[in-house]
């Protein structure tokens, strides 16, 4: 599991049941929490936004067709389904700040208001896609810096594979071990090698490599600290 410090200024929702609010920063961060929000909550609401309003049909005539129904032909599931429309769409405007609501005022339906937010920030289809090529290359390109620390290079890292997340590109847990592994300087060699000797990298979580690699770095420092004096 990666732990992200929560954007400044970020504001959240009132209890844990209400939804996360967005007010026009740090989109990537509320996309990921509001899903969460609602798929906990019920997941059938995520396919509402994800696949548009249901409508309630009826076959008629000779040969037969289909047309929607009017409000008193619906039964019980056709109430239920409308329901969901509806919460669906009152979780999103909850989760949507002043600044932000001028963007969805036409949306008609919750798919439209994800898919307003979704394009005002973080564009097209065709730039989602050159955003995650950059990240991708960025990420491939990953190297811990002269005398950064473990801490640090763990949150430069963990915002490249947070941006590619949220544009849904999710690199696996144990690339993601095998990668930090990879970057480390070539005098944490033996620790490397004591590392994936007697780990798992299937198994081994980031947090538990990150602690890991801190306490030989705290080592490292008092054993040159000792030798200098």
């Amino acid at each position: 599991m990666i732990l992200i410090a929560a954007p400044l200024n970020f504001e959240e929702g009132q209890s844990t049941y209400m939804p996360p609010r967005f007010n026009g920063q740090y989109y990537g961060w509320w996309k990921i929490r509001m899903h969460d929000f609602i798929m906990a909550g019920d997941s059938e609401l995520w396919d509402v936004i994800c696949h548009g309003p249901f409508v309630p049909t009826k076959t008629s005539g000779v040969p037969a067709i289909t047309i929607s129904k009017i409000r008193k032909e619906f039964n019980d599931a056709d109430r239920k389904a409308i329901e969901k429309i509806f919460r669906a769409k009152k979780i999103l405007l909850y989760g949507i700040g002043p600044y932000e609501y001028n963007r969805i005022l036409a949306c008609q339906s919750a798919k439209e208001i994800w898919e307003a937010l979704q394009i005002t920030h973080e564009g097209t289809t065709q730039v989602t896609q050159s955003k995650i090529d950059m990240l991708t290359t960025e990420y491939e390109l990953f190297r811990i810096k002269d005398d950064e620390s473990i801490q640090d290079m763990h949150t430069r890292f963990t915002s490249i594979i947070y941006e590619l997340h949220s544009l849904g590109e999710i690199i696996p847990r144990n690339k993601l071990v095998r990668k930090i592994l990879s970057v480390l300087p070539g005098s944490w060699e033996s620790k490397v090698n004591a590392i994936t000797e007697a780990k798992d990298l299937q198994k081994l979580t980031i947090d538990e490599l990150i602690g890991n690699l801190k306490t030989y770095e705290m080592k490292k420092k008092k054993d040159n600290e000792r030798r200098e004096s």
